[in-house]
């Protein structure tokens, strides 16, 4: 008979109250609740996510360093103009530091944030320049030139041992931290705008004129051509090894397409949220940073961080549907404990109760309204603002488990506002609209007995997402009218700061609390993109099933809910529950 030890090797794992040392995927006793358990597995996926934005725009520019500690220089804007700037990449944001000696775009760059190396590139007023220069983590230092003049080219390596080959000479060099010498073996198909990384003795050199896809590696003495990007372009960028890259961006025409290196072929995995060419990039193909960059329209001081896969991601599942299909409500609770009310058309009354599986109506609303604030638990929640009737309203009521009572009014009667707190004793509501399409910065702090004016928001904004508590709140998307907007700003208790942007501008609603929530639908146009914050930045993860706009969530970034809403159509009764397997603990009866 097989048993527990016999597939795993080992007895049940003890912990207490703890995943310290648990093995994913396996069964555990957690000593303090007095039960077993299971760790779910990970689930993997890839995607781009939003990071600080350059400070001075450009294209053509080099970069070096990983994700978290990034070097961007060179480059230039149309005109030409050639740029000397420098800017270092904290894993938030960039910070200038101290100029090139010489400027110039089309150029290489190696290294890392604290020791790196410049070469090439086309410098004025030459189309093509023998510049070297080394980054020792404050300056930059003129050192020995290539022996080939050349812009538009690759490199690979370290500081100290770096390769510079293609571009406008097909010539190969190899530095040894002092001079460049000439290599007698040229890549196999000539052409500039490739991109390439890997180490000055085990390289990859992808892409290039014209949209070419050819693939070579370099053992340290010769090209030998492999398998082809799937995609063929030029102006791309590229980040990691020679058995493990990432080559992202490109043209023609500008492209997101990213594409994984596995040592043998490329795969096509998730794309730049902005399509660009002429880009830099840096790290490695599972943690890699994208920035700068141009496309049609001006260039870009956008930074995109990839994280690929190994990381935890999680799906959506269909729950029970609503008694009453809606959309504009508001929403409070977790996913096994919600509670929906509200709602339209036309100004809803209905209040349900989510039990993990199943809607239960419970008493009404006393004001029947749509697009109000909401937030709290589904024994303690609270109801604020919104559509009642012909015109936007102050009510507020609080939910006891029972029944709403109404309470104080809000001090600014609007609709379209979002709302984030613990119960029906704490709370904040911000942003909204005016039937005259006037949108809202307004914030208001709830105490549990009256509404008090507070800071207003960076961007006023109607229907953004909201998440978190009073005093630890998160503010996001939503619509200035004319247009949607991606902005995110985080509530310290007193005032609202602007952090990392959504990566897909829309009205959307929020789950979870400051450091870690998601935005979940949208609209317009109505979409399923749900996105997942991590308290520095937005990722990409799996979209609804049912895509919608104006829904209700609640719950967070382990087991969230999304309920009701509008499917371009009509009113929906939808429910879908959210699992991130990485965070799930299942409770195992043994009855």
């Amino acid at each position: 008979m097989s048993t527990y030890k016999k597939e795993f090797g080992t007895g049940v794992q003890n912990a207490a109250g703890t995943l310290s040392g648990v093995v994913e995927g396996q069964l555990w006793y957690d000593s303090t609740a007095a039960s077993f358990k299971y760790q779910y597995p990970n689930v993997t996926s890839a995607a781009w996510a939003t990071g600080g934005n350059l400070n001075t725009a450009r294209v053509f520019l080099a970069g070096a360093g990983i994700q978290t500690a990034a070097l961007a220089f060179g480059g230039t804007i149309p005109g030409p103009s050639f740029k000397t700037e420098t800017e270092s990449y904290n894993g938030s944001a960039w910070t200038e530091v101290n100029d090139l000696n010489t400027g110039r775009f089309a150029l290489a760059g190696v290294g890392t944030n604290t020791a790196a190396l410049a070469f090439g590139g086309r410098p004025a007023p030459s189309p093509v320049g023998a510049e070297n220069e080394s980054w020792n983590g404050t300056s930059w230092t003129e050192l020995n030139d290539l022996n080939t003049a050349r812009s538009t080219l690759a490199g690979a390596g370290t500081q100290t041992a770096a390769l510079a080959f293609g571009g406008t000479t097909n010539s190969t060099e190899i530095w040894n931290g002092t001079t460049w010498t000439a290599n007698p073996t040229s890549l196999n198909t000539s052409r500039n705008y490739l991109a390439g990384d890997g180490t000055s003795t085990a390289a990859l050199a992808f892409g290039g004129t014209s949209s070419s896809a050819t693939t070579e590696s370099w053992n340290g003495s010769t090209w030998t051509e492999v398998n082809d990007l799937n995609t063929g372009r030029e102006a791309l960028a590229g980040a990691g090894t020679q058995t493990a890259a990432l080559a992202f961006g490109g043209t023609p025409p500008a492209t997101g397409a990213t594409e994984i290196w596995n040592g043998t072929s490329w795969t096509e995995t998730a794309d730049l949220s902005t399509a660009r060419d002429g880009l830099g990039g840096a790290g490695t193909n599972s943690s890699a940073i994208a920035f700068g960059g141009g496309d049609a329209v001006p260039v870009k001081t956008a930074t995109e961080e990839f994280t690929g896969a190994g990381q935890p991601i999680g799906a959506w599942s269909t729950g029970g549907s609503l008694n009453t299909a809606r959309n504009y409500l508001g929403g409070a609770g977790t996913q096994t404990a919600a509670l929906g009310f509200g709602g339209g058309p036309p100004n809803l009354t209905v209040t349900e109760s989510y039990d993990g599986t199943s809607w239960t109506e419970v008493n009404d609303l006393n004001t029947g309204r749509e697009t109000l604030g909401s937030c709290g638990t589904q024994t303690s929640a609270l109801g604020f603002g919104g559509l009642a009737g012909p015109g936007h309203t102050t009510v507020t009521e609080s939910w006891n488990g029972t029944s709403w009572t109404e309470v104080n009014d809000l001090n600014t009667a609007r609709y379209g506002l979002a709302g984030a707190g613990a119960d029906n004793t704490s709370a904040l509501a911000f942003g909204g609209e005016l039937p005259t399409n006037t949108v809202q910065a307004v914030t208001e702090s709830w105490n549990g007995t009256s509404w008090t004016e507070v800071n207003d928001l960076n961007t006023a904004r109607a229907f953004p997402g909201g998440a978190g508590t009073q005093p630890s709140a998160l503010a996001f998307g939503g619509n200035t009218f004319p247009a949607d907007v991606a902005n995110t700003e985080t509530w310290n208790g007193t005032s609202w700061t602007e952090v990392n942007d959504l990566n897909t501008a829309r009205q959307t609603t929020g789950a979870g609390v400051q450091t870690s929530a998601l935005a979940i639908g949208g609209q317009y146009p109505i979409a399923g993109i749900t996105e997942e914050w991590d308290g520095i930045s937005w990722t990409e993860v799996a979209d609804l099933n049912t895509t919608r706009s104006r829904l209700a969530g609640a719950g967070n970034t382990a087991a969230g809910l999304a309920f009701g809403g509008y499917t371009g159509t009509a009113p929906t009764a939808a429910t879908e529950e959210w699992n991130n397997p990485s965070d799930t603990v299942k409770t195992i009866t043994t009855s």
